[in-house]
């Protein structure tokens, strides 16, 4: 018997988090199944191999095709500063533009409960609809289905995104030297959410963050394409888990600085106070970039007079000193402290995006 099969007996909240447990089961039950020669399209092209935001194909001429597919299950639907719908199409755009894309188009795939309201249905169809319209994202294709009443939660949008990158954005090129930055605020979708799903109501004064950054990432790309090394948004698992994704991915260290990190007071009392960590907490409206380090002041302030006010350098990249510390992330508190940034395990926020 597989020791996957050992430890797990059933698909539990934790495989869908996008922690350990997701990423040990897309691993070993999904990646590993796949021929290596399967797993991209082209010798220049990524795909499971890296399992980036989007998947890169080679057209030929110097540009790649981005394709990219999520499913949306938040709960509730209608949270404060957006809706499924304005969730699934941010995501999906997010999704191209961390793989230096140009959105181009979409295709959604919709499954609701059979009696789910007419109303709510519609409200969720325009979100979508209006964030691909204003950032000129044609809806090309697409599906509905519905499930008897009972056997599915409201509804679920799965989302495919394609965009063309003429200066592609591969996390693996991450390197030693390059400077970790972030947009601004993180974790507000996470903990709107997690407040939202409180059986007591409790009203943090912050809204989720969910939003496209094509003003912010197209712009970028354009200007400093050739020095951003790596890209993402930190969504399910939040920072704690991109930069465990990308220290493993490159086998260096990375060590972030706590009082660098933008956390809204509030979101940090309120994550600390149900035992979760403000790092692992979602965003759906920022990025994470690592950049060469001698450009890095230049984008954080081209990144504020792009309206990223809070944008900041948070932390840099290592080559380990022992072999052994290879994809290790490192925190440094505020009190001059150190410890391990470990991924995030267990549930933190189910039905968040």
């Amino acid at each position: 018997m597989t020791w996957y099969i050992r430890l797990w007996k059933y698909i539990t909240l934790a495989h869908g988090a996008g922690g350990k447990e997701t990423e040990e089961l897309v691993e070993n039950l999904i990646v590993q199944k796949v021929p290596p020669e399967l797993r991209k399209v082209g010798e220049n092209g990524t795909g499971l191999d890296v399992l980036d935001d989007a998947a890169l194909i080679p057209l030929g001429d110097g540009r790649y095709m981005a394709v990219t597919v999520d499913s949306y299950t938040v709960k509730p639907i209608f949270f404060p500063g957006g809706d499924l719908g304005k969730l699934a199409a941010s995501g999906t755009i997010n999704d191209l533009l961390m793989v230096g894309a140009r959105p181009v188009a979409a295709l959604d795939a919709m499954v609701v409960e059979e009696g789910f309201p007419v109303e709510d249905f519609n409200k969720i169809v325009d979100s979508y609809l209006g964030v691909l319209r204003e950032n000129k994202v044609a809806l090309i294709g697409g599906d509905f289905k519905t499930m008897p009443k009972g056997q599915l939660d409201g509804m679920v949008i799965s989302s495919m995104g394609i965009g063309i990158a003429e200066k592609p954005i591969i996390d693996k090129n991450i390197r030693p030297g390059d400077k970790i930055i972030v947009s601004g605020y993180l974790g507000d979708h996470g903990a709107a959410i997690l407040a939202a799903q409180q059986a007591v109501g409790v009203d943090l004064g912050v809204k989720s963050d969910v939003k496209p950054l094509t003003d912010l990432m197209l712009p970028l790309i354009e200007r400093y394409g050739d020095s951003i090394h790596g890209a993402g948004d930190p969504t399910r698992g939040g920072l704690a888990m991109l930069v465990n994704d990308w220290a493993r991915k490159t086998g260096t260290v990375i060590v972030l600085y706590e009082e660098k990190i933008p956390v809204r007071p509030q979101v940090k009392e309120y994550a600390e106070m149900l035992g979760v960590d403000p790092l692992s907490l979602a965003s759906e409206g920022a990025a994470v970039l690592a950049v060469e380090p001698g450009r890095a002041e230049e984008i954080v302030e081209y990144m504020r007079s792009l309206g990223y006010e809070n944008a900041s350098i948070v932390g840099d990249v290592h080559e380990p000193k022992d072999p052994r510390h290879a994809g290790r992330v490192l925190l440094r508190s505020r009190t001059g402290g150190v410890r391990i940034l470990e991924p995030p395990s267990g549930e933190i926020v189910p039905r968040i995006c």
